[in-house]
């Protein structure tokens, strides 16, 4: 499996007789403390004022003799959310590992009874997950069991283990993903990933490789790919994953970014803005991570479809240049405004593959997930930005992604598409049907993370689908470019698996 297994508990006095050797309190010290560990805590209170102020390790008569203090602090104000208790859950299963602890026992207490809180125990576990996990590159040179040495995790709650393991998978393979580096994790190499991470599941995996097929039927992903082609280990695809449910009353189809890395092309990234651009197919990570966990759960209602395009944006004489004009899968003419805005081209034939088949599907729901602009991390910092057209509004699609988000850990929010996208994006003359982009970037460019929407909706043919036609489909660009890494540092920052978490919550978890 790689990652803690979890292991549920009912209640403290059952963990204090199993095998665990740490236990872990995470919550509130100023709120009651739980009572099994309420006297170690005070006299420890009594001898080092940093107690429940900051994460200490004392020594204590509970499993394993390490009692570990992970404060939260306040959770009452307006502003907290359940990320503090993901936080302080990780800062304290980094102590235990280093302190020798493989099955840590995490105690969380002095949640609020508000909704916000609901999956705090859930929300603690994955926390723990994400602060031990490391690097594929680093478990493939050092070896998974030198590095990975907690084994499980002990959580008390009303928990199913089942369903915090499969979101916990996902998460892995997204960051997995995310977060590996160019050459290990090539587009050929990309697609073999996935067909490891669900061999023998319920998804169908099925990687379009012909570079004449996939000129034919992905002609903008191709154009970002066509610097590439002189390379083998470079060679782009499409990954495709499919699970049927036995009952299906609802279908997710998914695009996904997965520029395995970003040099800019022809408009080349410049001033050390390339390092970190191997993170640039998170998005497609995200989707792939998000598959695991359904792959996992085998939903009875929700059927999920997702195309993954999985190419390297290079540089070289082949290189597609700003001007070109080139013509989608949709039919859509496209003008080049810049070949470092080369996302919105792959994810415009992905969507409108799927787009053509949505009439296939039971309820079918568009999504694109990319790590698109640098406007989306400026304006929405460390958030998901969510941006639905007219019938996801109306189905509040992003309303229960958002919630979703705000319980679950992988907060997210909302903005709304606009005419002056559309406007931002249309011809200014009769060769074209629409500008992928302006020439500067996105970050100082007014709207700069709403306007690659309305290209979206448009190159992808969705937009004969709003709210005014006569087979309205819902579609959601989710843009991860803020929420992708920790810390907002592409180059060095720990992939957060997003929107793994949010779309597991909404859509699998009842």
């Amino acid at each position: 499996m790689g990652f803690p297994t979890a292991q549920v508990l009912d209640n403290y006095h059952a963990a204090m007789t199993g095998d665990f050797d740490a236990v872990i309190v995470v919550g509130d010290f100023a709120q009651d403390l739980p009572e099994d560990f309420a006297d170690f805590i005070e006299q420890a209170a009594q001898l080092d004022k940093r107690v429940g102020k900051q994460a200490l390790l004392v020594a204590a008569e509970v499993p394993g003799g390490r009692l570990i203090l992970a404060p939260t602090g306040s959770l009452e104000r307006d502003y907290d959310d359940v990320r503090v208790i993901a936080e302080a859950a990780g800062t304290g299963a980094r102590i235990a590992q280093q302190a020798g602890s493989s099955k840590p026992l995490l105690v969380v207490f002095g949640v609020p009874q508000q909704a916000r809180y609901g999956q705090a125990e859930a929300v603690a576990y994955w926390g723990a997950c994400q602060a031990l996990y490391e690097p594929l590159e680093a478990r493939e040179a050092l070896g998974e069991a030198e590095l990975e040495t907690v084994s499980s995790i002990g959580i008390v709650g009303a928990l199913d283990a089942s369903w915090l393991e499969a979101v916990e998978a996902g998460k892995r393979v997204a960051r997995d993903l995310c977060g590996t580096e160019p050459e290990r994790m090539a587009p050929p190499k990309f697609a073999e990933y996935c067909q490891q991470a669900f061999a023998h599941s319920p998804v169908r995996v099925t990687v379009i490789d012909d570079v004449q097929q996939l000129q034919h039927e992905y002609p903008l992903l191709m154009a970002v790919a066509r610097a590439s082609l002189g390379v083998e280990r470079h060679l782009p695809c499409v990954v495709r994953l499919e699970y049927k449910a036995p009952q299906p009353e609802q279908t997710l189809l998914m695009a996904g970014k997965g520029i395995v890395y970003d040099t800019g092309g022809a408009d080349v990234k410049t001033g050390g803005h390339m390092a970190g651009m191997s993170r640039d197919k998170g998005g497609a990570a995200g989707v792939a991570g998000f598959m695991k966990t359904v792959a996992l759960m085998r939903p009875d209602t929700v059927s999920v479809v997702a195309e993954l395009g999985v190419v390297r944006n290079s540089i070289g004489a082949e290189a597609f240049v700003a001007d070109e004009i080139i013509t989608g899968h949709s039919g859509v003419r496209v003008r080049i405004g810049n070949t470092d805005a080369e996302g919105r081209l792959l994810l415009a034939d992905l969507l409108s593959h799927l787009r053509s088949e949505a009439h296939q599907y039971t309820n079918p729901q568009l999504f694109s997930v990319a790590t698109l602009t640098g406007h989306a991390a400026l304006a929405k910092g460390p958030y998901t930005a969510l941006i639905p057209n007219g019938p996801a509004r109306v189905d509040a699609i992003t309303d229960n992604l958002w919630e979703a988000g705000e319980v679950y850990g992988d907060p997210s929010e909302i903005s709304w598409s606009r005419r002056e996208d559309f406007k931002f994006v249309a011809p200014r003359t009769k060769a074209d049907d629409i500008l992928s982009s302006n020439n500067g970037p996105s970050a100082t460019t007014a709207r700069g993370h709403q306007f690659p929407m309305a290209f979206l909706t448009i190159a992808a043919g969705l937009d004969k689908h709003g709210s005014d036609s006569n087979k309205p489909l819902p579609y959601v660009h989710v843009d991860i470019a803020g929420s992708g890494v920790e810390g907002g540092d592409w180059q060095h920052g720990k992939p957060t698996a997003t929107p793994v978490a949010s779309f597991a919550g909404c859509y699998l978890h009842r």
